[in-house]
């Protein structure tokens, strides 16, 4: 049939329950899949985007998942060693302090720079603005994602399942855009595996020997201490 969707749409009316709309469970409002658009690297997203702002698609709702590392504003979290853990004792509001600009978020996403009549941004762009509002851009991008129709964000964020849960993405019925892709196994590897020294497996062991000589949970520290071991 003709398209509906888009501006080349013919005109002509369609059935009420077309096959490739979805219907949302509480009304009769067409539920247009999101484009998750996964990069390698986040100076890649930087070139896509700039390529987005050259084509008629320039003004689709849009945004830009990426790291604290790239976005924490915070003069504190972001020149600090752990700006996960950081902002999240400061979110939490531990040691009787809060995060201003996480509470600032609304004044960037409602600004008029990110709006779809706007043109495609970037990560520079985001950060530029939020220090000029005062508003956390690591949390404006994603609330942004609510009512994005393309999505970019290094692979991690889409393969994890860990960061997939943190981050909220739901993939399910979407659409997935995998540049580079012969980079994605490596990718999935990494997804699954972490490093550790030989002096955390030692502080491990010892640990173990504790649990063991003091009869907690044997039948469950025995096994454990053996694998640190025979790594060691």
């Amino acid at each position: 049939g003709p398209c509906t969707e888009c501006s080349c749409s013919s005109g002509k009316e369609t059935g009420k329950d077309p096959s490739h709309t979805k219907k949302k469970e509480n009304g009769d409002q067409s539920c247009v899949p999101k484009i998750f658009f996964g990069t390698r690297t986040h100076k890649q997203i930087t070139q896509i985007s700039r390529e987005l702002k050259r084509t008629a698609y320039s003004c689709v709702p849009m945004t830009i998942l990426s790291s604290r590392d790239y976005t924490c504003i915070h003069p504190v979290v972001s020149n600090s060693g752990n700006r996960n853990e950081m902002c999240v004792e400061l979110l939490e509001g531990k040691h009787g302090r809060s995060c201003s600009y996480y509470h600032g978020v609304h004044k960037l996403t409602e600004h008029h720079a990110l709006q779809p009549v706007c043109q495609a941004w970037d990560i520079e762009d985001l950060v530029s603005l939020g220090r000029k509002l005062r508003a956390c851009p690591y949390f404006a991008a994603r609330e942004l994602m609510m009512g994005a129709d393309i999505v970019f964000c290094p692979y991690n964020y889409l393969l994890d399942p860990q960061i997939r849960d943190s981050m909220d993405i739901k993939l399910k019925g979407q659409v997935v855009i995998l540049d580079e892709a012969h980079n994605i196994e490596d990718c999935a590897r990494e997804s699954v595996s972490f490093g550790v020294t030989e002096s955390q497996l030692r502080a491990a062991r010892e640990e173990l020997d504790v649990m063991v000589n003091n009869n907690i949970r044997q039948e469950h520290h025995q096994p454990l201490r053996a694998v640190c071991c025979s790594l060691i």
